[in-house]
């Protein structure tokens, strides 16, 4: 959000430099995040002076030129080369000296001494159009006669210089959506820190005086709930026209663009105020009435940029005794605005529930103003003093010699919050004692009603506007971000409160996976729960049937929970492909969503379900630029042992498991481990057709982990201290020919359940399939370790438990020795 600071001073006079406004703005919650300059005529006309023509005579060698010199009141004269028909002496015009950057639509450009036709020229005479001041060409600008030789253009013209602050607005900030609302902000802080301001204000509304000879209009409210106050006039006999200089430059330096008087009056109050107003043509009131209701849903709409929607049943509308005129809150009808042929309107200021103005402004993907402060809430209290604002500029401003009195609904007027605060509650929470006269201080330059109960005790009435302010710790920081978080010392001592409760296994078990993660050279992500349902669209293997859809998404691509991990993953994997960053190793620790059965009646509990996953992606290769080592490509295999190294590191039995390498759609090659036919691990390389939709072209390595059933299975494997054997260890190799549909797996478990509690460690070094053996066989060659724990193994016990190995492959798979 834009703030002026010209316009703060408006409300409040301060000496502080823009630059020492921002931190201060920065230290109270109103983050700065940009800081420019606004000229109402772009440059500013540096360089440019008032000059008075002394000669001018035709160029010898020009049919079109004049030979003029010029007086800007300095010591000599300027001979300058004009092409303007209507160039003459005596006349008073504007000069841009050399030196001087002029700005147009199509670029700038910089005066110098030059020659033309063998003149020198150290000057331009200038047209009103080539500085900014106008739109003609037709010659160059002539200034009265009484005009100050010698004066600057920034200066006739009275340029305004502005400076900008792009404040970062975080949506609980209701109160700070108006340069009104920023100030009050600033007037707290500047009386806390002791710095000389003025009393907080704004503008006089004493003076609107209602005329009783105008149409009447009759206003009904239907939906109470979404509209609780509803304030309307109408003002006659109105002269549309530009505005007023002054409310241009206010409009344009944050960034609107000027339309007519009527409009950017309401735009002004709603800017100084943070009260949207509206503003209809009141000719087009068909019946003079004005009605606040819902429509039925698909009852179309025409929008004031020509576009047709349809309306939703819970959208609240402004109608005529016809027709919808306004989706009220959020954006106005085609035909029912301020025109140039307008003569007279009803002005509009209300306020409705935020919750029903965000959800039609979200519905229909309309980004205003006024839905942008209705939706945070508005404050009803200020409605009335806008209208009058409003009506009071247009009489100055508009011509306006008729309005009418006020009709203002108001049914059942909204009650204020009132907290009880304690100061010990202030005090610990803030960690240091704050005097009690500065608490009050500030609870009161902020607009609250402060009433002291007993010596330890305040009563806090809120303002609407402070909608974000709901319990006594609301209050808290409300204090401390004007009384300053830099204000409160570091203590000397550090307290640690001892810990009570245990910290969950379950979390453990995370933590332990990733650091072994982080010391593997992952990186871990977090990615949005809330993704695009372009996906179920896409992609068969997430089901639209279950999908857990927002009633009221922020935008398409934050429109359902995700039911897969794997999609928000990628788009991690390609935002960092696009920054060059292709070496990639991540992981996540986070939860799908799905909607398991559709039955209001049951408990949400049991209607969805919510499972926590540990998923990982590789791609690219192991590292680049090592001088003494080839870089490796991250594969699958990689992968695998990955997992394996993290099903170890939290004491999972992995020779236990069950695996498949049943097809999925997910991956061209894939391996899955079970544990009573619970999916535990899947991992392998994603499908090509996935990548392509992200526009990946390279190969991505996938695991998912159930986090869940990953510590369940934890529990059950209890590790027991062993004495590493003082004894030594044998290795022997098996060269093995099996079928080729066997493996490796199912070789290592005959392994260890044939060599009992000698074999130590199973390893594969080769695979073989060709010429030299059987077609239809392979070879694998294993290297196995046996070892005792109580004494040296001997030779004869070694070849009786590598029989037993050779007995029990050849038994459970047919597997022979490879001659």
């Amino acid at each position: 959000m834009k703030i002026s600071y010209n316009w703060l001073q408006q409300y409040l006079s301060f000496d502080l430099t823009p630059q020492e406004l921002s931190v201060y703005l920065t230290d109270c919650g109103l983050e700065v995040e940009n800081i420019e300059t606004f000229e109402s005529i772009k440059g500013g006309l540096r360089g440019l002076v008032v000059g008075e023509v002394i000669t001018c005579e035709p160029h010898q060698d020009s049919d079109h030129l004049h030979l003029t010199t010029v007086d800007i009141g300095e010591e000599n004269l300027l001979n300058i080369v004009c092409g303007a028909p209507n160039v003459a002496k005596g006349q008073k015009v504007v000069v841009a000296t050399i030196g001087t950057t002029l700005y147009s639509d199509d670029g700038s450009f910089t005066i110098k001494k030059s020659k033309i036709r063998g003149a020198v020229s150290e000057g331009m005479i200038c047209a009103e159009d080539e500085i900014g001041v106008g739109s003609s060409h037709e010659g160059i600008l002539v200034l009265p006669n009484e005009t100050k030789v010698g004066t600057s253009a920034a200066d006739y013209f009275k340029v305004e210089t502005d400076t900008i602050f792009e404040i970062g607005l975080t949506p609980n900030r209701s109160d700070a959506t108006s340069h009104y609302g920023v100030a009050r902000d600033i007037y707290a802080v500047l009386k806390t820190n002791d710095i000389k301001c003025s009393t907080l204000h704004l503008p006089t509304v004493s003076e609107f005086s209602p005329y009783s000879k105008t149409r009447a209009i009759e206003i009904k409210v239907e939906n109470r709930d979404a509209c609780p106050r509803y304030i309307g006039l109408t003002v006659e006999n109105l002269k549309i026209q530009e505005s007023p200089l002054w409310l241009q430059n206010r409009l344009k330096s944050i960034g609107i663009r000027p339309i007519n008087n009527i409009v950017d009056i309401t735009q002004f109050v709603m800017f100084e105020t943070g009260q949207p107003l509206h503003a209809f043509d009141l000719d087009k009131i068909a019946g003079n009435k004005v009605i606040i209701k819902n429509l039925p849903s698909g009852t179309p709409f025409v929008t004031l940029d020509g576009n047709e929607i349809k309306l939703d049943k819970e959208d609240l509308m402004i109608c005529n005794a016809d027709e919808a005129m306004c989706i009220a809150g959020v954006y106005g009808g085609l035909h029912f605005g301020v025109t140039e042929q307008t003569t007279s309107i009803f002005l509009e200021s209300a306020y409705f529930n935020p919750v029903s103005i965000r959800k039609s402004a979200k519905r229909h993907q309309l980004k205003t103003d006024a839905a942008f402060r209705f939706e945070r809430g508005a404050d009803p209290e200020m409605a009335l003093y806008a209208i009058k604002r409003a009506a009071i500029l247009m009489k100055e401003y508009g011509g306006a010699v008729k309005t009418s009195d006020i009709i203002d609904f108001y049914p059942k007027q909204l009650r204020h919050a009132q907290i009880n605060l304690r100061y010990e509650f202030v005090y610990q929470v803030i960690g240091k004692v704050i005097d009690k006269e500065i608490i009050s201080s500030i609870l009161l330059s902020l607009g609250m009603e402060v009433q002291a109960k007993g010596d330890d005790l305040l009563i806090v009435t809120v303002p609407f506007y402070k909608t974000d302010v709901t319990r006594p710790i609301d209050l808290v920081e409300e204090i401390l971000r004007i009384y300053g978080y830099n204000n409160v010392e570091i203590p000397e001592q550090l307290t640690y409160p001892i810990r009570l409760a245990t910290v969950s296994n379950i979390g453990k078990i995370k933590e332990k996976i990733a650091l072994l993660l982080a010391n593997s050279g992952f990186f871990e992500m977090m990615n949005n729960s809330l993704t695009k349902s372009a996906y179920s669209d896409k992609f068969e293997q997430i089901d639209k049937e279950q999908e857990v859809a927002l009633l009221n998404p922020l935008s398409n691509d934050l429109k359902v929970l995700r039911q897969d991990m794997m999609f928000s993953g990628l788009e991690s994997v390609i935002r960092n492909i696009n920054n060059k960053n292709t070496n990639l190793r991540l992981f996540e620790f986070g939860n799908s969503y799905r909607r398991v059965v559709e039955n209001k009646k049951l408990p949400v509990t049991e209607q969805y379900l919510e499972k926590e996953f540990l998923t990982l992606f590789v791609t690219g290769k192991s590292h680049e630029g090592l001088w003494n080592e080839e870089p490796k490509e991250l594969d699958f295999f990689y992968l695998k042992n990955i997992v394996l190294n993290i099903l170890k590191k939290v004491n999972c039995p992995v020779e236990k498991l069950m695996t498949t390498t049943e097809k999925s759609e997910r991956f061209t090659d894939n391996l899955t481990y079970l544990v009573d036919e619970k999916q535990l691990v899947t991992l392998g390389r994603i499908n090509t057709e996935i990548l392509h939709y992200f526009d990946i072209k390279k190969s991505v390595y996938y695991a998912e982990i159930d986090v869940q059933l990953l510590y369940e299975e934890s529990l059950k494997n209890n590790v027991k201290y062993a004495a590493i054997s003082p004894y030594p260890s044998v290795k022997r190799d098996l060269a093995l020919v099996v079928a080729s549909e066997v493996s490796y797996e199912q070789l290592e478990k005959i392994v260890y359940n044939y060599g009992s509690k000698l074999v130590k460690n199973v390893t594969l070094f080769d695979v073989y399939e060709g010429e030299k053996i059987e077609k239809g066989k392979k070879s694998y060659a294993l290297n196995i370790i046996l070892q005792r724990s109580d004494k040296t193994l001997t030779e004869n016990e070694i070849q009786r438990v590598m029989q037993k190995i050779v007995t029990g492959i050849e038994k459970e798979v047919g597997g022979v020795l490879r001659k």
